[in-house]
């Protein structure tokens, strides 16, 4: 028992040490001192040391202050055994933060984990006894594997292709789905396939069969064996509740089936279990995340203890008003149990809404901002541009490199992964074991020493003109520099010595815990890669139909889904807080975009009653009539012989090539007319505009409306935006029009354009 207790007390301790031991004050002097400074919701937690217990915590509450001081007046009060402690969350860093605050709290020996390490440790130690021989090696990607597995199931897949269907087999897992049974519940539940789910099955099963014959495991894997042993072995999971006796679970409307199959056979039903969450923060949905746990916990639990923090300490009133009235409109069983936070700080200004002609304006709008707020004395690294996808980061990554303003992208390379930033800890560690290094000789502090190591990689006081590679690699090494500024300052305020071996040793521990120093940039972030995060200044941008609600969106839990998204967004912000949105894609495109349906009422000018109005073209009612016609993702049928297609550009045509086609010959060569014309005045290729085999579909099953039109293959949301009116036209015999001009187009331009 006793090398079992010290395999599964973690990773060895310069790892466990947390990344801010060193850092605020030291530790209460009592267990009762541990509860001074909380309000009276989280006093209630603090004290309710003996489970069921399960907090209900709105955005900017303190949840994380409340249940670690709950574990640590357990602790304190003698009530628990360190040792006996596991909380767990869904981030490293989450749970390097949690260690930080129960060390200082005087809570040493908790262990604070990720579901997948604290399984991952089980795992590795009960192995050899329940299966045998070593554990096999972890796969960290898997992307490489179902490529290789879609190959062999011969499939033709693009890159782009793979992390979609990458994250239909981990949703499939950790929903407990098996490779066969997996069409039947993609239908069940209603979920968008990235393609035929015949096709993702067989994937997924030969992905399966690939670790099989490697002898490897991925992450799902760890859990998914973990509980399988303990279910298997009673004497094992005996030994494992013997060790654990309290649980923690941070985040837990995040909680998947298979993690919360795992957790039942850790609590083994006598376990005392804390869980905390927001249902209104559910957005993980489409990884199999679920809040039905948090929300029918009372049900398992009828004795339970239910807490709810609403006491937002994060927002001004004037933000948390407007989440709240974000909130007032959903609906849904996470909509039942809304909290309704109360702002507990002074009052702010308003959120800014603002309106755009097209998405460049509105970037270089909101860069002019930042600037603005950066002149008042705003941090860079206390400002962030939060939106939907991706792809939208682009253009405010120009806008705000044309004015000199730094930025770092959310989600991106990880701090420590950086080569820059691994050179600069070894030169760091290796200046340490010197001892005298000429380097440092002459450094009147630690800071400074750090500065003189890292000038030999070109560090120097004042930032590099411009942006790019080399300002990002200066940002990098300066953020190392500020560290050690705040580090020493810490240190020499608690009265204990620093220097470089001290330096590196918070190095490594942050990096074990993946806390990157803050870099001073404005963060640009997906709203999900926001989670958990907070700026004093938020530019929430690209508030349109059709990205927020997405357009793939189309149930209603869907929608309210993106609903809780912008609530996340909106609760970032501590300070000041900005929603914009643009009319049109591009300049002098045409203004058919309309702001998200989940600002109405709210936004001046805005219905209440959240109706939506009838504009854009053709009268159409943008948003939700797009949704509606959104493809259906499945098994797609040759509408001549019926035969299921599996080839893409029959898939488009929704038949056998060989199979006979109805086209319209004179719309489609007027189509490829209309396509050249577009092309050359973009100076791209013909394919970018439409491909072929979209031409083709389009002069086949010509569509009378933009309903009609959003089904065809290869018309997105975008195309749909840019193109529809002139195909349309096209369509219904008449001269398309030049957006940018509203002129008909001079089809002549483009005859000897040929597409690929």
């Amino acid at each position: 028992m006793d090398g079992m207790q010290e395999e599964l007390s973690g990773l060895p301790d310069r790892y466990d040490t947390p990344y801010g031991a060193a850092y605020g004050d030291p530790a209460p002097s009592g267990a009762d001192a541990v509860l001074a400074g909380l309000d009276p919701e989280q006093r209630a937690v603090a004290t309710a040391l003996h489970g069921p217990v399960c907090v209900l915590a709105g955005a900017g509450t303190g949840k994380t202050r409340a249940i670690t001081h709950r574990i640590a007046y357990g602790v304190r009060s003698g009530v628990y055994q360190p040792q006996q402690v596991l909380a767990v969350t869904f981030t490293a860093r989450a749970a390097g933060e949690m260690r930080g605050r129960l060390r200082q709290l005087g809570a040493e020996g908790v262990q604070a984990r990720t579901f997948h390490s604290a399984a991952l440790r089980q795992l590795q130690y009960f192995w050899p006894r329940a299966i045998g021989g070593e554990v096999p090696r972890l796969l960290e990607r898997k992307v490489q594997l179902v490529a290789e597995a879609a190959g062999r199931s011969g499939l033709r897949v693009q890159r782009t292709e793979l992390r979609d269907l990458t994250s239909e087999i981990e949703w499939a897992k950790v929903t407990q789905i098996v490779p066969d049974d997996y069409p039947a519940a993609v239908l069940k539940a209603g979920r968008e396939a990235p393609r035929d789910p015949a096709e993702i099955a067989r994937v997924y099963a030969t992905y399966e069969q690939s670790k099989r014959d490697r002898g490897v495991i991925d992450f799902e894997d760890v859990l998914l064996l973990t509980a399988a042993i303990l279910e298997d072995r009673p004497e094992i999971a005996g030994q494992v509740r013997a060790q654990y006796r309290h649980f923690t679970v941070d985040e837990y409307q995040d909680v998947s089936p298979l993690q919360q199959r795992l957790l039942d056979q850790w609590t083994g039903g006598g376990a005392s279990l804390c869980v905390v969450g927001d249902a209104s923060q559910t957005i993980y949905s489409f990884t199999g995340a679920t809040p039905d746990y948090l929300l029918n916990f009372r049900a398992r639990h009828p004795e339970a203890t239910v807490v709810k923090l609403v006491r937002d300490y994060r927002s001004t009133p004037q933000v948390v008003h407007l989440a709240n009235g974000l909130l007032a409109k959903a609906s849904g069983q996470a909509a039942q149990h809304r909290l309704e936070l109360i702002s507990q700080r002074e009052a702010g200004p308003e959120p800014v809404y603002a309106e755009y002609v097209d998405e460049p304006t509105e970037a270089e709008t909101t860069a002019r901002e930042i600037k603005g707020l950066l002149a008042r004395g705003v941090r860079a690294s206390e400002i962030a541009v939060l939106f939907r996808i991706n792809s939208q980061s682009e253009v405010y990554e120009q806008a705000l490199a044309d004015l000199g303003i730094s930025y770092q992208l959310k989600g991106a390379e990880r701090f420590f992964e950086r080569p820059e930033v691994r050179d600069a800890v070894m030169l760091l560690r290796g200046a340490a074991r010197a001892g005298s290094d000429p380097l440092t000789a002459d450094a009147p502090d630690l800071a400074g020493q750090v500065r003189a190591v890292l000038a030999s990689r070109g560090f120097t006081p004042a930032p590099p003109a411009g942006s790019g590679t080399v300002r990002e690699r200066w940002e990098s090494l300066a953020a190392l520099v500020r560290l050690a500024e705040e580090f020493e300052a810490a240190r020499l305020t608690a009265g204990q010595a620093t220097d470089l071996g001290a330096y590196v040793g918070e190095l490594d521990a942050r990096a074990a815990a993946q806390h990157a120093p803050a870099v001073e940039g404005v963060t640009l972030a997906s709203l999900h890669a926001a989670k958990g995060l907070e700026w004093d200044a938020v530019f929430l941008v690209g508030l349109t139909e059709g990205t927020l609600p997405i357009i793939y969106a189309k149930t209603d839990e869907q929608i309210e889904e993106e609903r809780r998204l912008l609530y996340v967004g909106v609760t970032r912000a501590r300070l000041h807080l900005s929603l914009s949105w643009a009319l049109s894609r591009s300049p002098g495109g045409r203004p058919s975009r309309k702001p998200t349906r989940f600002l109405d009422g709210l936004r001046p000018g805005s219905s209440a009653s959240g109706a939506r109005t009838k504009g854009g073209r053709g009268g159409v009612e943008f948003g939700a009539e797009r949704s509606a016609a959104r493809k259906v993702r499945g098994p797609v049928k040759c509408r001549v012989c019926d035969r299921t297609l599996t080839d893409a550009v029959e898939r488009k045509l929704r038949r056998c090539e060989s199979c006979p086609s109805n086209m319209d010959e004179a719309l489609y060569e007027r189509l490829r007319e209309w396509r050249s014309v577009q092309a050359k005045k973009q100076g791209a290729p013909a394919y970018v505009v439409f491909t072929d085999a979209t031409l083709m579909a389009i002069a086949e099953d010509v569509p009378a409306s933009e309903r009609e039109l959003a089904v065809i293959s290869g018309v997105g949301a975008m195309k749909l935006d840019k193109y529809g009116a002139a195909v349309l036209s096209l369509c219904a015999g008449e001269e398309p029009v030049d957006e940018s001009t509203d002129e008909p187009l001079d089809e002549t331009q483009g005859e000897s354009e040929e597409s690929a």
